[in-house]
């Protein structure tokens, strides 16, 4: 395991320390679910950040004294025995200055501020007062839905499923040996449509109350005034399985710095104070984002907060209902209308997409997909060059999945995630955004791309404003998808 670096303010035995107060272990455990660890109702825990393949490694509850005297940070299932876990993760990022968050918590917390109050009405609005955490780049907001409720059963209802996740979620995973059992699949399916749609009406209402983009996962963005910074609605972990997800804990510690150590820099990660991840209980952010790096403040609030998540079954059907007679619904029940083909098909499909008609941005990175196709920018550049060329935007996702399921050196990047229920959550997001009109294709150009840092050719002939045109012309004349075509764009006039 690579070597952590602490700060100097809090060594790996002060964390120790910290998690012998008995408060800050009540309260970890009010958070796993019941009320003592052989009672808990997450299915696992893990240590470390998620990105760190040998820390999300499932762990037993019962192993949580032993983590206790590791000093490690900790996290515990999304996957759950009696609920549905809900998660809303709103956070800041910098791709030019990966460390802002730490360095700078007033600044980055004061730009996320807008965004923060209007999750919470919005939330509100359906009757759902979650529990509000703050983490070291921004905030989560965490409720549940019973599992025996009718909430439950509609959300299971809604859910579309691929067949390769009906195949891993019944597989028997660590550490108990047990499946996921197929409605839990469902569910968490339908809440991710649910979610995204939650996720549209913030973006929608946060564009004009922040001085930075706002978007849907981590989306590269042009320069602002301190780099490429963005707040990012991060809905991702409702493209993955959801026995592969794992939450942070309330009131342990934040080492996302250290685990990054290679982005953040290990003389400015020296610099940095001792971080925890904390519930806003009775303060504002500002009171938070002290307390959080303050082990002794944190421990006393552990005292007196609770962090045990909430229930909202019935207000979250209001939620739901609202979504089903939205206009992203019926983009969805149009996405699934079409299959991916299978892949004894791909060599005559897919595999004979005609190369030369593509930007050679998109040509890039559908040739060298690892990890260019990995990142949510360059699934978006390729799920709007095909929107324009008309393709489906179920078939993006299949040649996307087609590319995830060949070798390219994937290493251990599949071991917990479905190739196919990825490709279909970011052509999902990036497709359903335009199709509804709640992108425009802005920066869909090639100056855009360039600032973003997102184009691989130093020299290019094509001219995306071509591509712009041709998809919003298709939207706007109801051609998504209308293939065949005459030519190779739709002509601005209607013919």
């Amino acid at each position: 395991m690579k070597k952590r670096v602490f700060s100097g303010q809090m060594s790996q035995g002060m964390l120790k320390n910290y998690y012998t107060d008995p408060n800050v272990r009540a309260r970890i455990v009010e958070f796993l679910g019941g009320s003592s660890v052989a009672g808990a109702t997450c299915h696992y825990i893990t240590t470390g950040d998620a990105a760190d393949f040998q820390n999300r490694r499932p762990l037993p509850a019962s192993d949580l004294i032993s983590l206790f005297d590791s000093g490690v940070d900790i996290c515990r299932s999304l996957w759950d025995r009696v609920s549905l876990i809900v998660d809303l993760d709103i956070e800041y990022v910098n791709f030019d200055y990966p460390a802002e968050a730490f360095t700078e918590p007033e600044r980055t917390f004061d730009m996320q501020s807008p965004v923060e109050r209007l999750v919470e009405e919005l939330l509100l609005k359906f009757g759902i007062v979650p529990l509000h955490c703050l983490s070291g780049r921004g905030h989560h907001f965490v409720w549940r839905i019973r599992q025996d409720s009718a909430t439950y059963q509609w959300l299971a209802r809604l859910g579309r499923v691929p067949p390769s996740l009906w195949e891993i979620s019944a597989r028997p995973h660590p550490p108990n040996g047990e499946a996921v059992c197929s409605s839990l699949t469902e569910a968490f399916a339908g809440l991710g449509l649910v979610m995204e749609y939650l996720a549209h009406r913030v973006k929608e209402l946060a564009a004009s109350l922040t001085g930075i983009p706002v978007e849907l996962t981590a989306v590269e963005v042009g320069p602002g005034r301190r780099g490429r910074e963005m707040i990012s609605i991060d809905i991702s972990e409702y493209g993955d399985p959801l026995y592969s997800r794992a939450l942070r804990v309330p009131f342990t510690s934040y080492l996302k710095p250290q685990y990054q150590s290679w982005l953040i820099g290990e003389d400015l990660l020296r610099k940095l104070p001792a971080l925890f991840c904390v519930p806003l209980h009775e303060m504002s952010w500002r009171q938070g984002i002290v307390v959080m790096r303050d082990p002794q403040m944190t421990a006393e609030l552990a005292a007196r907060a609770s962090v045990k998540i909430p229930e909202f079954s019935e207000a979250m059907g209001n939620l739901v209902a609202e979504y089903e007679e939205s206009a992203l619904a019926k983009f969805h029940a149009w996405f699934y209308s079409v299959e991916h083909h299978p892949p004894e098909q791909w060599l005559d499909t897919y595999d004979r997409t005609p190369m030369n008609i593509l930007p050679a941005c998109v040509r890039t990175i559908l040739v060298n997909p690892n990890d260019l196709l990995l990142r949510p920018g360059e699934m978006r550049m390729v799920t709007r060059v095909m929107l324009a060329l008309g393709w489906h935007p179920r078939h993006i996702a299949g040649l996307i999945r087609s590319k995830f399921e060949r070798d390219y050196g994937w290493g251990s990047q599949w071991f917990d995630a479905d190739p196919a229920m990825r490709a279909d959550f970011y052509t999902r997001v990036f497709s359903g955004l335009f199709a509804v009109g709640r992108d425009d294709l802005v920066n869909f150009n090639c100056q855009s791309s360039k600032e973003e840092k997102i184009c691989p050719v130093a020299d290019c002939p094509a001219n995306l404003e071509l591509f712009r045109r041709s998809a919003l012309a298709r939207r706007r004349y109801d051609h998504l998808a209308h293939r065949p075509f005459n030519g190779l764009f739709l002509p601005e006039e209607h013919r």
